[in-house]
């Protein structure tokens, strides 16, 4: 086994680890867990922390049934990065589309 996959099994068992604590309790909601197990996901709305959690329980399946841990990291990563660009304020501001394409020089 090569060392990029011996550490995608680790990153996979450690997240499996973290789905287990949250599927036992019975407190709260699939997504209060989670932020629970998952700080950064308190940056989210409330609309995107549940589509986050299913999100991931469903990317973790997936990886379990396939042997592929790759997919439930990235799931994870992709929620993780997009949490933290929201907390640092990116995507506040108002998007302004341009109404027809300007041409730029080459560099």
């Amino acid at each position: 086994m090569s060392e990029s996959a011996d550490q995608a099994r680790v990153s996979l068992l450690e997240l499996a680890a973290q789905l287990v604590a949250v599927s036992t309790s019975t407190e709260g909601t699939l997504a209060g867990r989670m932020s629970d197990r998952f700080p950064w996901m308190l940056a989210l709305s409330k609309a995107d922390q549940e589509t986050c959690a299913s999100g991931i329980l469903a990317a973790a399946r997936a990886s379990f049934a396939t042997n592929q841990p790759h997919l439930a990291i990235a799931e994870l990563t992709a929620w993780r990065e997009s949490a933290t660009a929201m907390a640092a304020g990116l995507g506040r501001e108002p998007i302004e589309w341009l109404e027809e394409p300007e041409p730029v020089e080459r560099p």
